[in-house]
């Protein structure tokens, strides 16, 4: 990869599991108030495209604060991982508040590095989650290996615009990744090898297409 198109697909500042764990630790209380809501057309597209899917075992990666748990249809068995200890406590309240029986497990895990068996999931969704974890690729990589063959992967998430003035922008608020927790200039390219974007199938998702869902089989 050439040094300017490295530079326009990778995010600039690294966030590392210290990195993340820090900011969620701050947001936990607050962060339904301040972003559930402009990220629940995104998660409710995602959960409707994961209740259509064939298959009853569900991961969610990143699973927060549990925000997409109640919307889950019953014939499905999540299971939920975060690297917060602090969000898991809202999602466990969450699950306990509304009697969510069927969420089977939240679990603190590495995203990157789950202790799950191969072909544990028959889907494996990540909402909000590609532009957070240090290795993006390795995040796809294990999702893959805990999906069956023939199973199916979703992620949503926001991708740094390719050109124009809100590129320009996101590349503005990049140096505040670790505060925000988040890379605003996180690129397609930085999580999806050439391959896997050639077999994507992406969809711009509300408001203003600021999000995209992505579906690849496994």
């Amino acid at each position: 990869m050439s040094h300017a198109l490295q530079s326009r697909t990778e995010p600039r500042s690294a966030l590392d599991a210290d990195a993340v764990r820090a900011a969620y630790r701050r947001w936990a209380g607050v962060y339904d108030a301040v972003f559930g809501g402009v990220s629940a057309f995104g998660r409710r597209r995602a959960v409707v495209a994961v209740n259509a899917l064939p298959g009853a075992r569900v991961l969610e990666v990143g699973v927060g604060t549990g925000l997409a748990l109640p919307h889950y249809s019953r014939a499905k068995r999540i299971t939920g991982i975060d690297l917060s200890d602090e969000m898991l406590a809202r999602a466990r309240e969450r699950v306990a508040e509304q009697s969510l029986g069927h969420v089977e497990a939240l679990q603190v895990m590495d995203a990157e590095a789950t202790c799950f068996a191969d072909a544990a999931f028959d889907i494996a969704v990540a909402m909000f989650v590609a532009s957070v974890v240090p290795h993006p690729r390795r995040l796809l990589a294990e999702m893959r290996r805990v999906v069956r063959p023939g199973g199916h992967i979703l992620l949503v998430n926001h991708f740094a615009a390719e050109r124009g003035p809100r590129w320009w922008a996101e590349r503005a608020l990049a140096p505040a990744s670790r505060a925000l927790g988040w890379h605003p200039d996180f690129a397609m390219d930085a999580l999806f090898a050439p391959e896997d974007r050639a077999h994507a199938h992406a969809t711009a998702v509300p408001p203003f297409g600021l999000f995209t869902l992505v579906r690849l089989a496994n």
